[in-house]
């Protein structure tokens, strides 16, 4: 599911035009963005969370030219699976209901 399937899903079951729903995820989007941005972990019950995960700088080097290249120190936006998540998702393994690519 993408972000426009996500916006005509909520507009069907909200009975909103899609520019309402639209607006609806961009905020919610936008306040994770913002808590992330200002060091916050954000929590959603029953789906996961989001966190930061800090990186130390290193040296590195170019695959290409075998050069050594200083790697700066990096957060990056992490995402944990919460328990009910997780269930779900294993239940429809074992249920044979996960969808075949």
């Amino acid at each position: 599911m993408n972000k426009s399937q996500l916006i005509d899903q909520l507009a069907l079951l909200t009975h909103q035009t899609n520019k309402v729903s639209e607006q609806a995820v961009n905020i919610f989007f936008d306040n994770i963005k913002q808590a992330l941005s200002a060091r916050d972990r954000v929590e959603i019950r029953g789906f996961g969370s989001f966190m930061l995960k800090s990186y130390s700088a290193y040296t590195g080097r170019n695959p290409k030219t075998g050069e050594k290249v200083y790697v700066p120190r990096k957060e990056l936006p992490f995402f944990r699976a919460g328990k009910d998540l997780r269930k779900q998702v294993n239940d429809g393994w074992e249920d044979g209901k996960a969808r075949q690519t």
